[in-house]
């Protein structure tokens, strides 16, 4: 792709992304993700290739996310699956740079024009949630036994 089918887009300013956590953005009708490593930033599209979980809202470990739904890493600048390399699932990453402290990504036209379903593009699943177990009684141990 030629650099006349890409646009560079102002997102925001650096400051609005705190180390080591992502946000989501809306351009255009779609969906990314800021993550900010502290040297640098790293955008992404923001559903999961799994289920669209919403990346901006997992774990960052190192240069990877962890999806909040069902726990899948990708490596956020390659875009690879780390612990699911079988389903050759990768997210669709975009060159960021900062202009005097305001984050900029670089978008193929076709993307930043393109509107899409909000419908479609949210997950269906809900994040993960711990879960407070309530504590063993004997009486329930006969209930198991019958």
């Amino acid at each position: 792709m030629s650099d006349i089918e890409k646009r560079w887009v102002r997102i925001t300013p650096c400051e609005n992304i705190p180390l080591r956590e992502g946000r989501p953005v809306h351009i255009a009708g779609r969906e990314l993700a800021i993550f900010n490593f502290g040297d640098r930033f790293v955008v992404t599209e923001n559903r999961c290739p799994h289920r669209n979980g919403p990346l901006a809202d997992g774990i960052i470990s190192g240069q990877t996310i962890v999806c909040p739904l069902h726990a899948w890493k990708f490596d956020l600048v390659s875009g690879a699956c780390i612990n699911h390399p079988e389903s050759h699932s990768c997210l669709n990453t975009f060159p960021t740079r900062v202009e005097n402290g305001i984050i900029l990504v670089e978008l193929p036209y076709a993307l930043s024009e393109v509107k899409t379903d909000p419908k479609h593009s949210a997950h269906r699943d809900r994040p993960l949630r711990w879960v407070q177990r309530k504590p063993f009684t004997p009486s329930d141990e006969r209930a198991v036994e019958a």
